[in-house]
């Protein structure tokens, strides 16, 4: 049967997992961040280089964030989904997507990432993310300068 919810103590380990996978990848040990991937990833790239030299590629997002944040996860027609926000040196902002599965032993794996892009800007670490408030705040036009 599906997932429809999962309790606080879930979210808890699959924040928990995504972590230290996290942390894994950061350090470069392959072997580590596998242990956490579902069987089909581990079967996909078949070797830790593979899945270290794909992450590199295509997920450097996940490794060289300056920022992270675990948003609220949520069960989706029975697939359980772990948001992870990521601002990136330049101030861009990522959501990384989670899905996770549970396997036949109780422990939580990711079967999946996708980074999804945001139009929004982190708003601290340049003063060039300000100039965009200030222009809303500037004084209206004059009547007259408007016709």
């Amino acid at each position: 049967m599906a997932e429809t919810s999962l309790r606080a103590a879930e979210w808890t380990t699959i924040r928990q997992v995504i972590g230290d996978q996290l942390k894994a990848f950061k350090a470069g040990d392959g072997r580590k961040a596998m242990s956490f991937a579902a069987p089909g990833i581990r079967e996909q790239f078949g070797t830790p280089e593979n899945l270290l030299a794909m992450v590199h590629y295509a997920y450097e997002a996940l490794i060289s964030a300056r920022y992270t944040e675990f948003l609220d996860g949520a069960v989706v027609d029975g697939i359980v989904v772990q948001p992870l926000r990521l601002i990136a040196p330049d101030n861009s902002v990522l959501v990384a997507l989670y899905t996770m599965e549970k396997e036949k032993d109780g422990r939580w794996k990711i079967a999946g990432c996708v980074l999804a892009p945001t139009t929004v800007r982190a708003a601290w670490g340049t003063s060039a993310s300000v100039a965009p408030v200030a222009a809303y705040f500037r004084e209206p036009p004059a009547a007259e300068d408007v016709a």
